[in-house]
Parts: C-alpha cells; sequence; structure tokens
C-alpha cells in the first residue's frame, strides 16, 4: 500500500483529501499534518511514501518547507495550489524545487467529486517515481550557447510529462537564440502554461509563449501547447503554423504529445528533430516512431536522468529512439544533429 501524508493548514483539505484516498484500496493515509513543522516530525515517525502538500501554511510555506525535503529527506510530492497567477508561477516554483506534479485546489466549496480521480491517479503516479536529492539552486547556463548556421526550415518538437517542466528548462538553456521553431507539449493543468512559458521566456535565449492557434512557427521562438487544448503543426506553404483545438483525451493526456509527434511526421518529415523527455506512460512514443519512419532525427531521455522513466522508455522499446542520452547531453546533441542536417 502507498503511505501518504497530507500536508495542508486546511482541516476541511485534509478531510476530503483523506475521504479521496482512503477510497481507494492501493492507498493507506498514515496521517495529516496542519504545517510543515509538524509534517516534519510525522515524516520522521510514519515514514510515507508519498506527501501532499499545500503551499500557502503557516509558520513555513510550501516552497521552503519542500526545498529542505528534497536537501534532507527526499519524497514523491503531490502538490495543491491555487488556481491563481500567482498560484500558478509559485506551482512551477514548486516542481522546480522536486514536486512531482502539480494538482488545482477547487474553488471555495471543495467537495471529493473535485479532487477525487485526479488526486487519486497522481498519488500513485508519484508512488513510482525516483525522486533524488536536490544540492543547491536551479542549473544556471555557463554562457549563451555558439549560434547555429542553418535553421529556417527545421523543427524542434519536444513532449514530456511528469519531472519534465525542469527538463524542458535545462533543454532550452542549452539552445542558442537562432534555433528552429520549437513546438512542445508538457502535460500540465490549462491554468500553469501560460506561466510556464513566461518563465521559460526569462530564462531562455529564444523567445517562448503560450500558442494560439494559427501562430506561425519561426527560428528562435518557441511555442508550448496550452493545457487543455491539442496542438498540431501544420504546413501553410512555405511555412509552418500550428493548429491549436480542442478534442477528445489522446493516450489520457490533453495537450498530447502523440498528437504533436504524429502532425510533425506528416508537415514536417526529415526537416524535424524530436526530443521525448521524463514522463509517466507512453504519451508521444508512437508518435516519434512516425517521425522516425518519416526520416526526422529522434532522441529519448536516458533512464539515469528520467524522474519518470515511462515515455522514453517505450519510445525506445518501440524502436523509435535513434539517440539516447541523459539529461544533460541532450542540447549539445540537438545542435549537432541540427548543425549536420542543415550542411
Amino acid at each position: 500500500m502507498i503511505r501518504t501524508l497530507i500536508v495542508d493548514d486546511s482541516a476541511v483539505v485534509r478531510q476530503i483529501c483523506e475521504q479521496v484516498l482512503s477510497r481507494d484500496p492501493a492507498i493507506l493515509v498514515v496521517g495529516s499534518a496542519p504545517d510543515p513543522y509538524v509534517a516534519r516530525d510525522m515524516i520522521v515517525a510514519l515514514k510515507p511514501d508519498v506527501i501532499t502538500l499545500d503551499i500557502e501554511m503557516p509558520r513555513m510555506d510550501g516552497i521552503t518547507f519542500l526545498r529542505k525535503l528534497m536537501r534532507h529527506n527526499p519524497l514523491p510530492t503531490v502538490v495543491l495550489s491555487s488556481v491563481t497567477p500567482k498560484g500558478s508561477e509559485t506551482a512551477l516554483e514548486a516542481m522546480a524545487a522536486g514536486a512531482v506534479t502539480v494538482l488545482c485546489k477547487p474553488g471555495a466549496s471543495y467537495t471529493v467529486g473535485d479532487l477525487g480521480p485526479d488526486l487519486v491517479a497522481a498519488v500513485k503516479q508519484a508512488a513510482r517515481t525516483h525522486v533524488r536529492k536536490v544540492v543547491g539552486g536551479p542549473a544556471i547556463a555557463e554562457g549563451p550557447p555558439k549560434a547555429l548556421t542553418r535553421t529556417t526550415n527545421q523543427i524542434l518538437a519536444i513532449g514530456a510529462s511528469t519531472g519534465g517542466t525542469v527538463a524542458i528548462e535545462r533543454v532550452l538553456m542549452g539552445l542558442p537564440a537562432n534555433s528552429p521553431g520549437t513546438v512542445i507539449v508538457q502535460h500540465m493543468p490549462p491554468v500553469f502554461t501560460q506561466s510556464f512559458a513566461e518563465r521559460l521566456d526569462r530564462l531562455c535565449a529564444m523567445k517562448v509563449r503560450e500558442a494560439a492557434d494559427r501562430d506561425i512557427v519561426i527560428p528562435g521562438t518557441v511555442l508550448i501547447a496550452p493545457g487543455g487544448k491539442h496542438m498540431l503543426l501544420r504546413r501553410s506553404g512555405a511555412q509552418y503554423l500550428v493548429e491549436v483545438k480542442d478534442g477528445p483525451l489522446v493516450n489520457g493526456h490533453k495537450p498530447s504529445v502523440d498528437v504533436l509527434f504524429r502532425s510533425v511526421a506528416q508537415s514536417a518529415g526529415a526537416n524535424a528533430l524530436g526530443v521525448i523527455l521524463t514522463g509517466m506512460g507512453g504519451d508521444g512514443a508512437k508518435g516519434m516512431l512516425e517521425m522516425h519512419n518519416a526520416g526526422a532525427a529522434t532522441i529519448a531521455e536516458d533512464e539515469s536522468t528520467c524522474v519518470v522513466w515511462g515515455m522514453p522508455r517505450v519510445a525506445q522499446e518501440l524502436g523509435a529512439a535513434d539517440h539516447i542520452l541523459p539529461l544533460p547531453r541532450i542540447s549539445a546533441k540537438v545542435m549537432e544533429l541540427l548543425e549536420a542536417r542543415g550542411r
């Protein structure tokens, strides 16, 4: 059973979370804590496998507690965050600090139904993740990467899920400002993708924004698929553009990496480069195989650096990945492949 500790200053939320999680026979709620200080002692005494963590709490905020936890006693953590713009930005800080995933808190009227399936799935997913000690702050680029020579007709497509916000950040920070037009799907709730794009725009040499329907894909620009929408690449004359649309879940996700990668295979073919990063499940693996079969170069993250070796593992098993590399080496390989194809 998955031993779970609930950390939230709201007694109502603690009660609801316990009700939701206790209904699943695979989860055992071992306790609940109203603040990080109580949680710290309960973690030592109860040895949970997973914790759920509120962000705004008295005495110590959730981000500070999470950073301390990941330095000294890393545990898979599911963060519950408000859906405000500030909450979205804080949620990204939590993921950078080591949280496995972030869930949106419901509105003022909390119900079991609002949290149910997503919370249970998140706790089960967290229990299967590999968390490592986090030492120091986020990785800082040592200097601007060397500019590429030719990128006009090339497309870079990236897909990720659990642990992907940090992985994507690291890959993009290693790429120069004139990198090819880049399209990205990161599994994330709708309210968080705008904040994610804004964060990347501050950190990376390329321009990053949340995609809108019929945005043109040009060198030096990164388009992030909006949460709750699928994003596809299309060709219009000499230009590439994206189509952002609603539709059913694919592989349990919207946006889906498979939807993006399949469209890239069809529209860009051998002019594309695909990268699949850490994530639960297999979304994107079949789409990457289609890219591979269409002549695109493909890279999968190695198990050694994945938070969850799911999506890259399936891509490797299908024979979709030309190169299998740990995260710190992916940016350099992307540049090497782009230069070779440019020539």
